[in-house]
């Protein structure tokens, strides 16, 4: 048998088990098993971006015993079990790579991604590109998958510069309403402008502006750390250090 079929049939017969003997996963619904596959969502992004192997091999089993998890609580009142999972997911990849699995010819990358978004809204009926956005994503994700699914169908700027040039022209905008003073209202739809052009702009140039924010919020809290220990080192607590005490530190641990 091959390894990887005997290595998931393992894992649905643990799954088996548990669901009969277990106290904790008895009891577990889709609903309480939610809030967790996001947990385990964000720890397997945190291993993705620290490029912690390791750590990514049991991140991964996790949100796999998740999947499995779901699909075993949805057999048990006959809606769905693994099989249809894995059948669906197999068919829908053959669909939606046609230039693969039909006769299809694509030039690039760019061509996929168009063909991927076309058939996913003859499948699934929608009236809009943007329907098959999830509403509870986070505003800087969904910004991305916004502007990535219209331009999957074309609606695009054509060069760089031009996104850039859109930066510019919303910051100055929001500078004219913050020097005059404006209601919160204006200023942060002003500010919610600049944010949706700068992440249309990190797309354009690969970008990911999630973890571009995500790398350097982890840079700023090692070098505030660090600064923090300096701090204890010397006895004084830091918020009575001067501003300019403070930064001898911190440009210390940008060196580091």
């Amino acid at each position: 048998m091959d390894q990887r079929l005997a290595a998931f049939e393992r894992l649905l017969n643990i799954m088996d088990d548990l669901r009969a003997k277990c106290p904790w996963d008895m009891k577990q619904t889709m609903e309480s098993l939610r809030y967790l596959t996001i947990e385990e969502t964000y720890e397997l992004s945190d291993a993705i971006l620290e490029k912690n192997f390791e750590e990514l091999k049991g991140e991964i089993g996790d949100i796999m015993l998740h999947m499995v998890f779901y699909s075993k609580i949805a057999s048990e009142t006959n809606q769905f079990d693994i099989t249809d999972v894995l059948n669906g997911i197999s068919e829908k990849l053959i669909r939606r790579h046609p230039h693969i699995y039909g006769d299809v010819t694509v030039k690039d990358e760019e061509e996929v991604k168009r063909n991927w978004e076309q058939i996913k809204l003859k499948e699934k009926g929608r009236k809009t590109v943007l329907q098959g956005v999830p509403k509870s994503l986070p505003a800087m994700v969904k910004a991305n998958r916004i502007q990535d699914k219209v331009k999957g169908v074309g609606f695009d700027w054509e060069h760089d510069h031009q996104v850039w040039d859109k930066v510019k022209e919303e910051i100055a905008e929001l500078e004219v309403e913050v020097n005059k003073g404006s209601s919160p209202e204006a200023i942060e739809g002003e500010f919610g402008d600049v944010l949706f052009s700068l992440i249309n702009y990190a797309r354009h140039i690969k970008v990911n502006p999630e973890d571009a924010l995500e790398r350097t919020n982890k840079k700023f809290t090692k070098r505030f750390n660090y600064l923090e220990q300096k701090c204890k080192d010397l006895g004084k607590p830091l918020d009575q250090m001067t501003l300019a005490e403070m930064d001898v530190y911190w440009e210390e641990a940008k060196r580091l």
